[in-house]
């Protein structure tokens, strides 16, 4: 359970951050995420973090700029893409990050599905390698020509880049406003094995968990903290009852100053989630409660 962190005093202070926190795992941006420039290179400060992280047993996620968009149907953006997720990647690999997210795309005004899916898998499958950290595609909340939104298009995604190595990082706001609605345990749990059954098992690898602002099938992205949107506290006890969801990390893209109260409240659906079910495995008379 952890968070994503900002970075904007120095790697080194997101580890002070993430301890405050109560972060078992974070998520970080190492260049601008709305912009195509990559930051001067830091080697020792990454050394530094990486081993601060290390000493903590802290797992690290990164996550690639938004700009990044393989189904454009501009060269220059297809290329300036594949450029920042390649530095992504080094970089990452830098810090020991087990994973970089990128958002899945969209089609763009001018380019067919096929045709930006063919993209993807021209630009993605060169820069994919057996080890070092694994891309994890990000389905966005379906609005515009999204590449991959709910269950079904991430399905179609997966299938054409046609490689085991890639893997998911699922939103909880996206998914539920990609038109899944989350608002209850049982729908949480429905989606999520809508994904597995269309996506295959064992995709995904972090889960970013965020309640929304807006209404299942809204297509807008805005992340609310936990518990005060439209997709509600108890529905997020659903992650740490799937077994395809018991050991994927989970973590908060929600504010600052909400990020300890909402990682508590994880923790707190998952110790009661863990007591319940070892209840029911021990047989024991109040299991059912």
């Amino acid at each position: 359970m952890g968070a994503h962190v900002a970075v904007n005093r120095g790697l080194s202070r997101c580890v002070e951050h993430a301890v405050e926190i109560g972060a078992e795992v974070i998520q970080v941006f190492l260049a601008n995420p709305r912009g195509w420039a990559p930051p001067p290179p830091d080697p020792e400060g990454d050394e530094r973090f990486r081993d601060a992280c290390a000493e903590r047993g802290l797992p690290v996620f990164v996550h690639a700029p938004y700009l990044i968009n393989f189904g454009s149907p501009s060269p220059d953006t297809q290329r300036r893409s594949v450029e920042a997720l390649t530095f992504a990647l080094r970089r990452a690999a830098g810090v020991g990050a087990l994973g970089v997210v990128v958002h899945a795309g969209s089609a763009v005004l001018g380019n067919r599905l096929d045709d930006a899916l063919g993209q993807i898998r021209h630009c993605v499958r060169p820069l994919l390698a057996d080890d070092g950290p694994r891309v994890l595609i990000e389905p966005t909340a379906g609005g515009g020509d999204a590449l991959a939104a709910d269950a079904a298009s991430i399905g179609r995604f997966l299938e054409a880049l046609d490689d085991e190595r890639v893997g998911l990082c699922i939103d909880t706001c996206h998914l539920h406003a990609a038109g899944h609605d989350l608002s209850h345990t049982t729908a949480m749990r429905r989606a999520f094995r809508e994904i597995e059954s269309n996506a295959g098992p064992g995709r995904i690898k972090l889960i970013h968990a965020n309640d929304s602002r807006d209404p299942a099938g809204s297509r807008r992205d805005r992340h609310a903290a936990i518990g005060a949107g439209t997709i509600g506290l108890d529905a997020f006890r659903a992650l740490f009852s799937l077994p395809a969801l018991r050991d994927v990390p989970v973590v908060v893209e929600t504010e600052p100053a909400n990020q300890a109260a909402d990682v508590a409240a994880l923790k707190t659906l998952r110790a009661a989630t863990r007591r319940r079910d070892s209840a029911r495995s021990s047989g024991s008379p109040n299991s059912g409660s």
